[in-house]
């Protein structure tokens, strides 16, 4: 759905923001945590509506080339979901299987 993948791209900028150009961080941002249209963008940072847009997909791409080389977010997930298992009281076999696997 667009709401999830607006969540996935909007936690993608906050893990790998500060590797992008500032124009892309703040087009971003504007774009996925500041609910700006595209329209709004082009008009502030004076492209066209299609420019906006085309940055835009560039910039997600880039984000998620940066995902996959790294890996950060998913690695966070994966010890987020240890910790939430821990705390749920897994047997150890369940906890020593996961810390393994990380």
């Amino acid at each position: 759905s667009k709401m999830a993948v607006n969540i996935e791209i909007s936690k993608l900028l906050e893990r790998y923001g500060e590797a992008l150009s500032d124009k892309q961080m703040r087009i971003l941002d504007g774009y996925y945590n500041c609910d700006l249209s595209l329209s709004e963008i082009a008009e502030n940072e004076g492209m066209t509506r299609q420019g906006a847009s085309d940055f835009v997909k560039r910039s997600e791409a880039e984000l998620i080339r940066l995902e996959a080389a790294l890996g950060f977010c998913k690695k966070s997930d994966e010890l987020r979901a240890a910790y939430e298992k821990v705390l749920s009281g897994a047997d150890i076999k369940t906890l020593a299987e996961l810390v393994e696997n990380l």
